[in-house]
């Protein structure tokens, strides 16, 4: 049946580069790119090292079809489902979006 891939995600992704301020589990931060997004899960690319299994904060910038109340700076605990090695030293990462906090606007 050839490529036949089982699909695991429950809403479908929409190709969107947005940037990704990422906190790993020990408090440290860095910053990210944006794959691919929906509500409900993330694919991004970073330079430091995570691993499956990982909970993360992320502040990323949801695109309005995306997010309930029109978009905008979004705080998502997140956890980390697969980690993909990509071009020698960024790394690929799918996660789950665990819980979505609209932010304030800043003024």
């Amino acid at each position: 049946m050839g490529n036949e891939r089982s699909e695991r995600r429950s809403k479908e992704r929409k190709r969107v580069a947005v940037p990704v301020k990422v906190r790993k589990p020990d408090g440290t931060e860095t910053s990210g790119l944006s794959r691919d997004l929906s509500s409900s899960g993330i694919f991004l690319y970073s330079d430091t090292g995570l691993e499956a299994g990982s909970k993360l904060e992320l502040v990323v910038m949801l695109p309005p079809e995306l997010a309930v109340g029109g978009g905008g700076w979004t705080l998502c605990e997140a956890s980390v489902v697969r980690v993909e090695q990509k071009d020698g030293k960024r790394l690929g990462v799918a996660a789950t979006l665990d819980r979505i906090e609209l932010l304030p606007e800043l003024s």
